[in-house]
């Protein structure tokens, strides 16, 4: 992206040096970082990164809009409708694809949006462990609007945390020590105090839900949610079954919502109108099928990591669905093989971080995460067997 950085980047890296590198990153938490790191960060100058956050700043204007509530309403499957939602989302993750328009020109064209965390806490870990074994400009951050890691983190724990004590909070997920993800569990609770509980260990009673430490119940005053529904719904009917207390009206507080996930989603990008956003529609709304299907691709709307979605689209796949009002069409973009590699070049996806704490008119920009692809698709699962691809971060030029 910035060729004088990349190609004084791409000179100066050694296997040696990687290599310490992933040992210092799995050292904290011996065995838990079980998906790929890229050999590199990616490096965004002023212009891009601008581009960037406009299209972000456009799509909160919708999501903090008096009727969102209203527009997003059909977007929460009825058996997963949780009770007691609040006004906002405290977090949104917006997926931004490096592209090439038809001029051949860079830019970032959004993916995707959710209204649910993301590797918060892990990618505070991996900036400074970059920096340490890897040069990186000072004038380029990964963090956004002034944010430095102990703002950032300050801001984070005062979301997670509101005016609770640490052992009253809990991070929830399904069978946490077993998701890839799981380096991310453990350096949120490094940073913000809180436990790491498995559904399975939730205690209810009545309204008032509990967990157990060294043999002493705990009340669980607030959930800082880390379940996806979809995910749920895969589990043993054991697991399915303990999951049905999530939908009861408890007295707990959630960061965020459960229902945020879903209308923070694939279901808002037919309402959002920029230049850095794909024509989208649903499908029930699709009238004639455009003749030229190559140029779009079709997603499920309740589905994550990528699955359900078709690529290259033909006639009967769209013919074959039973519920074309929970599918989108989404024009088709062009990823940009931008990132100089020592054989073929990668491409690149770009997370951006939205804070929104309670209180405040809009959330707002804090920090990234990447992604590097040689793939067809962006992801771990479509990247077997390749090197200078994985998880990865953007540094910002300041």
């Amino acid at each position: 992206m910035v060729p004088s950085i990349r190609a004084a980047y791409n000179r100066a890296f050694t296997q040696e040096a990687y290599q310490a590198y992933l040992q210092e990153l799995s050292a904290k938490h011996p065995g838990a970082l079980e998906f790929r790191v890229a050999e590199t960060p990616i490096f965004i100058d002023k212009a891009f990164k601008e581009k960037v956050l406009d299209a972000c700043e456009s799509i909160v204007d919708v999501i903090a809009g008096f009727n969102f509530k209203t527009i997003s309403k059909q977007a929460i499957p009825d058996n997963v409708n949780v009770p007691n939602e609040n006004n906002h989302s405290h977090f949104i993750a917006f997926d931004f694809g490096i592209c090439e328009n038809s001029a051949g020109e860079l830019e970032p064209q959004l993916i995707e949006m959710q209204g649910f965390p993301t590797l918060f806490g892990y990618q505070v870990f991996q900036d400074q462990v970059t920096r340490k074994h890897f040069t990186i400009p000072e004038n380029y951050s990964t963090y956004l609007n002034g944010f430095d890691a102990p703002a950032y983190i300050a801001l984070l724990k005062e979301i997670i945390l509101a005016n609770h004590a640490p052992e009253n909070v809990i991070l929830l997920e399904i069978l946490p020590h077993q998701q890839k993800t799981k380096i991310d569990f453990y350096c949120t609770s490094d940073y913000t105090g809180i436990p790491i509980v498995c559904l399975t260990e939730l205690i209810q009673e009545g309204r008032n839900l509990f967990y157990e430490k060294a043999g002493k119940k705990i009340a669980v005053k607030r959930i800082y949610n880390r379940i996806i529904f979809d995910d749920l719904q895969q589990q043993s009917d054991a697991i399915q079954e303990k999951g049905k207390l999530l939908l009861a009206d408890l007295d707990v507080e959630w960061v965020p919502h459960p229902n945020w996930f879903y209308r923070i989603s694939k279901h808002t990008l037919p309402y959002i109108n920029h230049p850095y956003v794909p024509e989208t529609k649903f499908l029930s709304d699709i009238k004639v099928i455009p003749e030229n299907l190559g140029d779009y691709v079709l997603k499920p709307l309740f589905s994550f990591a990528g699955q359900g979605v078709i690529i290259d689209l033909k006639p009967g796949d769209i013919e074959n669905i039973p519920d074309p009002h929970n599918w989108i069409l989404q024009k088709k973009v062009k990823y940009a093989d931008v990132i100089i590699t020592p054989d073929i070049p990668a491409k690149a996806e770009i997370r951006i971080f939205y804070f929104w704490k309670d209180g405040a008119a809009r959330p707002i920009a804090t920090n990234n995460l990447a992604r590097l692809s040689k793939g067809k698709m962006i992801g771990v699962r479509y990247n077997q067997d390749k090197e200078w691809v994985g998880g990865s971060l953007c540094y910002f030029e300041k």
